[in-house]
């Protein structure tokens, strides 16, 4: 699963990014966003070819749920989510993307947790496969959430977790994003694990706190000599 994850870049960078205007988009960088906080997430205007970044509650609350009170959504497995009554609709119609620049997770070791960043080559931005819905509170106001698709680990990540967020190739986001695409095949053929460089590399205990969200979260830290074997 994908449980933190870091987006450090400034609003400029991902607007020129993903080629997304985002006017309204109030972003600052971020090292450890937690789930059920705003994140931006780029989409596709439904009636014509333009993308437009939002924010949006990351935990995906299905349109037809009755309260909040549901289980936090915040991924959805690509093997089956066309098949699942919170994410199929979503997967057909509302599909996006989640800008981030690294991603966090966990390694049990006895009692403990050890936690990792995973980057893209030396850092840099890319987006997560994702999909969102639309939920009507009883006062009439909407709520836009969103979760990220995960796939089994490649070589980097099957070290430490048994899934990995599903990390789409730029080449792809157009397709991803775009509503009048709906044949499940073709989009299940993207939600591969990722194939390119990536690193991982242990960071301090201090992103298990979701107050703690500064540099420090994802800055490498020496693992002791009996943990130094893992990689």
């Amino acid at each position: 699963m994908c449980g933190r994850y870091r987006l450090s870049r400034r609003k400029q960078i991902i607007e020129q990014y993903f080629d997304s205007p985002a006017d309204e988009l109030d972003w600052a960088p971020r090292y450890n966003i937690a789930p059920t906080q705003p994140v931006p997430v780029v989409r596709q205007k439904p009636s014509e070819p333009a993308r437009v970044v939002n924010l949006m509650r990351w935990g995906l609350i299905p349109n037809w749920a009755k309260s909040l009170s549901g289980p936090l959504l915040i991924n959805a497995r690509s093997e089956t989510a066309a098949a699942t009554p919170s994410f199929g609709d979503p997967l057909r119609f509302r599909r996006c993307l989640i800008p981030a620049d690294g991603f966090y997770e966990w390694q049990r070791k006895g009692t403990a947790k050890q936690p990792f960043c995973f980057e893209v080559n030396d850092g840099e931005m890319f987006a997560f496969a994702g999909i969102w819905d639309g939920w009507k509170e009883p006062n009439g106001q909407w709520i836009r959430s969103c979760s990220i698709l995960t796939t089994t680990p490649n070589a980097v990540t099957s070290a430490v977790h048994n899934r990995m967020p599903v990390i789409l190739e730029p080449v792809s986001y157009d397709v991803w994003l775009d509503p009048g695409m709906t044949d499940i095949e073709v989009l299940a053929d993207l939600l591969k694990p990722y194939a390119r460089t990536m690193r991982c590399y242990p960071v301090s205990s201090r992103v298990n706190q979701v107050v703690n969200d500064d540099a420090g979260c994802s800055m490498p830290i020496e693992l002791l000599q009996n943990q130094g074997h893992l990689f």
